[in-house]
Order: C-alpha cells, then structure tokens, then sequence
C-alpha cells in the first residue's frame, strides 16, 4: 500500500459531478468536467493513524470511488471508453476531507481553495482494489456513516460526468502519469466531523461489499501552528 503513495505524483479531484451534491452545496452545475489537485501528502493509508481536523476548521467528509492510473494518458477521446478504463491500474475508495469554513471563504473572494483540501492526513483511502472487483465502475455503490449514522449511500450510476470524460477533460490540460490518482466526486449527503467522530465508509458492486475497500478512520483535532484565520 506505501507503493501508492510513493507512485503518486498528483491527486485530480472531479469537482460537483453528482447533482444532489451540487444542490446542498447551493453551488452551480458545471457544462463540463472540471477539476482540483490534492497534494500526495494528503494521502492517509489504512491503519496509519487518525484524520486531523486543524484548528477553527469546519471538517468535512465526501466518500468517492477513487482511480488509480496504471499508464501515460494524454489528450483522450472522450467517447474512448475502453481506453480510458485500460488506463485505470486498480481503484480505492477514499474520503476526500475538505476544510468547508475554508473553501467557502476563498471561494466567496474568488481566491484559491488549496488549502481547504490539501491539509496531511485529507485523504484517507482503502486497499487498493483489483479491476476484476469492480467490473462496472458506473454501477458500483458507495456508503459512508459517522458513528453508527448513515450519512452518504449512492451509486456510481448518477455521476453527471462519466470516467472517459473525466479523464479526456484532464488529460487534454495535463497529462495523467501512472500513479496518479483521479477522484470521481462525491454524491449528497456530506457533513460535518469533530474529535472523535469515526468515519466509515465502503464500496458495493451486486449488493455485495467489498473487502478491501473499507475505511475506518478517527477524527482528531491537529496539534499544530496552523489556525484558520480570514485570508
């Protein structure tokens, strides 16, 4: 598993593409298939210790079906479905942390929201798991609870962009390297965590969970400089 962090150059994060999401997040839907990084040091690997919420941060969770690239991809057809699952070496399932009070600031000022994703340990992720368990990634199903609360349940199915767009549309901009990791979106039902919350999520394919896919991972609050301060 330390392979995936170590191979990973980039983390591509498909933003607003399942529409409940955009609705409770009052936001806009995109025309197309936009995108933001997450550094590599965000990454937390199973058993690797807690998710550490910083200082005045609103913390929250965003389960997503995560792809990890297993070659060179770039300037792809959009319509190249088979090309673009080719390109995919295996998948995680991950938690994308996001500091909301955070974003919604440098978004209301039109400024970067960098910060509010790219914290250390904001992207908790599975095992990696094999192609063979996921033969559909359009018809998989994500879960995540808090404690023993329900929060996120919904399929793949309803992402508005599918993955060879996704990757055509990053891949036209920069190209994607194996390695990278590519995150799909997120679909409703996201929300707030605080110390000692215990996040759980996981991955269906056929009413079936998959194993390897399971995260279970604490929040703790960040020993640290950083404070959240207005920009």
């Amino acid at each position: 598993m330390a392979s995936i962090r170590a191979n990973c150059r980039k983390i591509m994060c498909i933003g607003r593409n399942y529409a409940d999401h955009i609705t409770e997040l009052n936001n806009t839907t995109p025309k197309q298939p936009f995108f933001f990084l997450k550094p590599a040091s965000s990454i937390l690997l199973p058993n690797s210790g807690p998710v550490l919420r910083p200082k005045g941060v609103s913390l929250h969770y965003e389960v997503e079906l995560g792809l990890v690239m297993g070659k060179t991809v770039r300037d792809l057809d959009p319509e190249d479905e088979q090309g673009a699952l080719d390109a995919i070496e295996s998948y995680v399932l991950a938690i994308d942390m996001t500091a909301r009070n955070v974003q919604e600031e440098a978004k209301k000022k039109g400024l970067p929201w960098s910060i509010a994703k790219g914290f250390d340990t904001f992207l908790p992720i599975s095992q990696a798991i094999a192609k063979s368990r996921i033969p559909n990634p359009h018809d998989a199903f994500l879960r995540l609870r808090v404690g023993e609360t329900e929060r996120q349940a919904d399929s793949t199915s309803l992402m508005l962009y599918r993955i060879p767009q996704q990757l055509a549309q990053i891949s036209r901009v920069m190209t994607l390297e194996k390695g990278d990791i590519v995150l799909t979106g997120t679909p409703k039902g996201v929300g707030e965590v605080k110390a000692g919350d215990v996040m759980h999520a996981s991955i269906e394919v056929n009413g079936k969970e998959i194993e390897e896919g399971r995260i279970q991972v604490e929040v703790q609050d960040r020993v640290g400089r950083y404070e959240f301060k207005e920009t």
